[in-house]
């Protein structure tokens, strides 16, 4: 992974933050950039400040109808396209990005409140995505099957049409650069409607990219639940790639069962990490703190949030575990190059993960580690709450069992593998989980054993590009980051030639 570096050491880098906003605080669609204040406006607010950064229009069903015109005119031409030379303006927006990487990083970092320098490598991920995908394009292919009759039988394989992204307030631009690229790299425009309470960066991509990609082939929608509504219902848009919440997933389907429209969800999970008695202990501690997610404060849906260890190492582990957290994570000013761990994205995400905090103690587990406001005055504005955890935790409680999109970790007690393995499969999800163990046949055993669609053994948190994420059950239908996304935006043709004359 390419490694940035910034200019400015140790500081905050706040002041420089409006020299890099968009230029253009608008939607964006047919190349041409389009404002109307007849909708209303939605504020962008810096959660590690409570200030607020931009105030953006709301696209209205009418505009939202504009845009997805532009995409499907723009369509035909774009499908033609020869697929090397879409390959080769894919890279072109790789490179863009990259020359780029440090503003989308602090943009970020200002407008959805994760440290600055975590969200460089956001920027480094959404290129290599353009540019996997770029190498993929010859993979759009069909192929022979022989017949009885002698007949000439084959497939292709065809894009979809217009496709609709929307995405999540976690990962603003990782998602916005990183998942156009299957669908273009496929043949299909792209109108993306970017999150809400984050919607800057995205706003940037579209001027950055804007004069790589032909009129209308990329295109963006900006506004609140009702525009991604609109967007998802549109009559020609033909397939819809959400990431987001289980509700916002089953609102989406809902919405497509209509028109039958292929649907790609990737959901919410609440992910188990396993503890073996046998486990490397230091690299288990580090992986539960790492697997957390405590820098964007837990707000990732790969987060193992849940931490069963055997009871053999239970007490050990979960004091070295606060230890470790101790060391590593402190909330800070998302802008400033020192911090480890930002700000919750919005006002009802931090009171969301308060009340969490309060039900799990009404529920009777313990609190070992945080659960309440920094009380450093420099964050008094912003939405922060310390590194939380709790034990006493048992699988029934909420926060076994509901995903809090916050910095809290659950922390259970086992030491009998089939009731383990019953506790881990009890929820609703089922993206991740990571075991930690020196057998492999315990590896294997309990990796096949787990209801999740990406499992880690003997590490947490990484993706590797080319290997298919999502989820079982209610955390998601389909596959990303692999070949099979790319099919996610094609259709299969196959046509019968008779060879009798």
């Amino acid at each position: 992974m390419t490694q940035h570096k910034t200019n400015q050491t140790n500081e905050d880098l706040s002041a420089r933050v409006p020299a890099i906003m968009p230029s253009q605080l608008g939607h964006y669609w047919g190349g041409e950039w389009h404002f109307s204040a007849d909708n209303g406006f939605i504020d962008s607010i810096n959660p590690s400040t409570g200030k607020l950064l931009a105030s953006l229009p709301i696209a209205s069903d009418q505009q939202v109808d504009l845009a997805v015109k532009a995409a499907s005119k723009a369509f035909e031409k774009w499908r033609t396209t020869p697929p090397l030379e879409r390959a080769r303006l894919m890279r072109k927006a790789a490179t863009r990005i990259r020359e780029h990487a440090e503003d989308l990083a602090l943009l970020d970092a200002a407008d959805c409140g994760n440290p600055v320098k975590a969200m460089i490598f956001d920027a480094e991920i959404a290129a290599t995505q353009l540019e996997y995908f770029a190498g993929l394009v010859l993979e759009v292919k069909g192929e022979t099957i022989p017949t009885s009759n002698g007949s000439l039988n084959y497939t292709q394989r065809e894009p979809l049409g217009v496709v609709a992204r929307i995405f999540p307030f976690n990962h603003p631009f990782m998602f916005a650069g990183g998942k156009i690229a299957a669908p273009l790299a496929a043949g299909n425009t792209v109108v993306v409607k970017p999150p809400e309470q984050a919607p800057l960066s995205t706003i940037k991509l579209m001027e950055l990219l804007a004069d790589i990609f032909p009129a209308g082939v990329l295109n963006c929608v900006v506004g609140d639940r009702n525009t991604g509504a609109a967007l998802v219902a549109h009559p020609e848009v033909a397939a819809v790639g959400l990431i987001g919440s289980v509700q916002a997933g089953q609102a989406v389907l809902r919405a497509t069962a209509t028109d039958m429209k292929r649907t790609l969800l990737e959901l919410g999970g609440k992910n188990a990490m396993i503890i073996y008695p046998d486990a490397n202990f230091d690299r288990a501690v580090s992986g539960a703190v790492r697997g957390m997610n405590f820098t964007w404060c837990g707000q990732s849906c790969g987060s193992t949030s849940r931490l069963f260890i055997h009871e053999s190492l239970h007490d050990q582990f979960v004091e070295a575990l606060i230890q470790k957290i101790h060391q590593e994570h402190k909330p800070g000013i998302a802008t400033n190059l020192n911090s480890t761990m930002g700000a919750l994205a919005s006002p009802a995400q931090y009171r969301r993960s308060l009340e969490y905090i309060e039900i799990a103690k009404a529920e009777g587990a313990t609190l070992v580690c945080g659960g309440k406001k920094p009380d450093d005055p420099a964050l008094k504005d912003g939405y922060f709450i310390e590194p939380t955890v709790f034990t006493n935790v048992t699988p029934n409680m909420r926060i076994a069992q509901e995903e809090v999109f916050g910095p809290v970790l659950s922390v259970l007690k086992w030491n009998d593998e089939d009731a383990l393995i019953n506790d881990v499969n009890s929820t609703e999800f089922g993206l991740t989980a990571s075991i930690w163990t020196r057998s492999l046949v315990t590896a294997h055993r309990a990796a096949a054993k787990v209801q999740a669609g990406y499992v880690w053994v003997n590490d947490c948190s990484s993706h590797f590009i080319g290997a298919p994420f999502g989820g079982y059950k209610r955390s998601g239908i389909g596959k990303e980051e692999c070949l099979e996304e790319l099919y996610e935006f094609t259709q299969l043709k196959n046509v019968n030639v008779s060879m009798i004359d």
